[in-house]
């Protein structure tokens, strides 16, 4: 029997970029459940609004979907899992994300890694830009492509 090959490529969270300033990235681990892990490995997870919170010294992931397979015999229904998810991370880079949170920063979910046998999700600490910043960043893009193209 042939296994389906997985997915390598990080899923990366697009928005983040565009919506916050990112500052000190850290690479946290997931408590996932078995669905979910195969959720990960096929690519099946949306990171577009997703946040991380702090709640007892632990870090909480909130609103990453993941689309789980309902029945295991190739079925074709779909659920959307909304649950929160505890990350796995040293003491020292939880009290680190404390203390930002404390200055005003915001923890975002950058990308999602699933090459080897484990998966992690790259969280950045970030500050909300605002309006102008993100026009700024849009004519920036708008520039690059246009010397892109002049260029071929």
């Amino acid at each position: 029997m042939k296994k389906k090959k997985t997915s390598s490529t990080p899923i990366v969270n697009r928005s983040a970029r565009f919506e916050y300033t990112l500052g000190e990235e850290l690479v946290v681990g997931l408590s996932l459940t078995g669905p979910e892990v195969r959720a990960a490995r096929l690519g099946h997870i949306q990171l577009k609004g997703a946040y991380v919170s702090v709640k007892t010294g632990e870090l909480i992931l909130h609103n990453a979907s993941f689309s789980v397979a309902l029945n295991q015999k190739g079925g074709s229904s779909k659920s959307v899992d909304n649950r929160e998810r505890h990350l796995l991370a040293h003491k020292k880079e939880i009290e680190r994300c404390i203390a930002a949170k404390k200055q005003g920063f915001t923890i975002v979910p950058v990308k999602l890694l699933n090459q080897g046998t484990y998966i992690k999700l790259v969280i950045a600490l970030a500050k909300g830009k605002k309006r102008w910043d993100k026009r700024e960043t849009i004519k920036k893009r708008d520039a690059e492509r246009d010397s892109r193209r002049r260029e071929r």
